[in-house]
């Protein structure tokens, strides 16, 4: 009788929070993209990033110091000058704002390297700054700046192709042997998510080796499982249907994988291989919640860390995109109603505490995926 009484509280609640979701108002879209892009604004620092090392807890993310809190940051600072250009490029209210992470990016990209040969989060620096220096390249803030924008973005690439895992692909940690090519394994997300910035880069004009390229999309091929889930990493290969590889495990992972090969030419990425993995995004959407603010990575059940949410979301908001424009507005409008409420009071979203880069990092991706929502 407990059992049954819980189950009817827990449908109840269920059906209560999908009805508000339901109800939101059309304008709520941009009144969310007003409140967060007044949250980065506020909350830059003067030099023109985001973030900071501080608001440490008893668990900490591994981050040797001081070269991981320089990829943390510049790789906030990337994903916030993205997500202002994609709502404010001209808004003058923002425009020093975007002016002076421009500056920062532009002077600060090309000196990182990898923390430690253990720790290479590097590799998200120069995935997310050359997503946001393609979008600046393309706004009204590159003019005039075209081929310095061009030449960190070739530099960045050069980057990525020095450390390139031996598997093919990146990682952000070689947990291995630590070689001067990383010998850690190949991560399916950490492939999918530089190669959609290199072929942004492609389309500006900028070409990368294509030997990486190719070594990345296979690595991410063979990662693939039938259901159109990915692993984790290749080094769980042997372990396919560990909870981490299964559908809800993946679902973080599993759309920014599938743009990844759509764009370098997989026919295999159907539309209705989109719409499969959108709608588990949106059904099974309480895998990821859950796992939303929780304080240990991968702690949720299906080993999911708090910090897959928005990422997730972000991709999704860009696959739904490449279905045909008459599908696009039930997906952007229930992925809508995921993001908006849940806003913070500040304006902010975050979904993992992250020293003090989570609130940014989490409001410059809800702002990307609610920017491609909104059209």
């Amino acid at each position: 009788m407990i059992k049954l009484i819980l189950i009817l509280i827990f449908s109840f609640s269920i059906l209560e929070a999908s009805q508000s979701l339901k109800n939101l108002d059309k304008h709520e879209i941009f009144d969310a993209i007003e409140k967060g892009s007044a949250y980065l604004l506020k909350d830059q620092n003067k030099d023109g990033s985001w973030g900071s090392p501080n608001q440490t807890k008893g668990l900490n993310i591994f981050a040797p110091a001081p070269g991981s809190h320089r990829a943390f940051r510049l790789a906030v600072t990337s994903l916030a000058l993205h997500g202002l250009i994609e709502n404010k490029e001209l808004d003058p209210n923002y425009d020093s704002s975007i002016s002076l992470a421009k500056d920062y990016l532009l002077n600060n990209l090309t000196s990182l390297r990898r923390a430690s040969p253990m720790a290479i989060y590097n590799i998200w620096s120069h995935a997310f700054g050359i997503h946001a220096l393609v979008k600046l390249y393309q706004s009204k803030h590159g003019s005039g700046l075209e081929e310095k924008i061009k030449s960190t973005i070739r530099q960045q690439i050069f980057m990525l192709q020095k450390y390139e895992s031996v598997d093919g692909g990146w990682g952000y940690y070689d947990f291995n042997v630590q070689t001067k090519q990383p010998s850690g394994s190949s991560i399916s997300f950490v492939n999918a998510t530089v190669l959609i910035a290199i072929r942004e880069a492609h389309n500006i004009g900028i070409e990368a080796p294509k030997d990486i390229v190719d070594r990345a999309i296979k690595a991410i091929q063979r990662q693939r499982l039938a259901d159109n889930s990915y692993l984790y990493g290749e080094y769980l290969k042997y372990r396919p249907r560990r909870g981490i590889n299964r559908p809800a495990g993946s679902l973080g992972r599993s759309n920014a994988c599938n743009l990844a090969l759509q764009l370098w030419g997989d026919s295999s990425i159907t539309v209705d291989v989109h719409k499969a993995c959108l709608d588990r995004l949106i059904k099974r959407n309480g895998w990821l919640d859950v796992a939303r603010k929780r304080p240990v990575p991968h702690e949720s059940w299906f080993a999911v860390a708090g910090y897959f949410f928005y990422y997730g979301h972000l991709y999704a908001s860009l696959c739904i995109k490449k279905l045909p424009e008459n599908e696009q507005p039930e997906f952007k409008e229930k992925l809508s109603e995921i993001l908006i409420p849940l806003q913070e009071k500040d304006g902010s979203w975050w979904d993992f505490p992250f020293y003090n880069y989570h609130k940014q990092y989490g409001t410059a991706m809800a702002l990307i995926s609610l920017a491609n929502c909104k059209s």
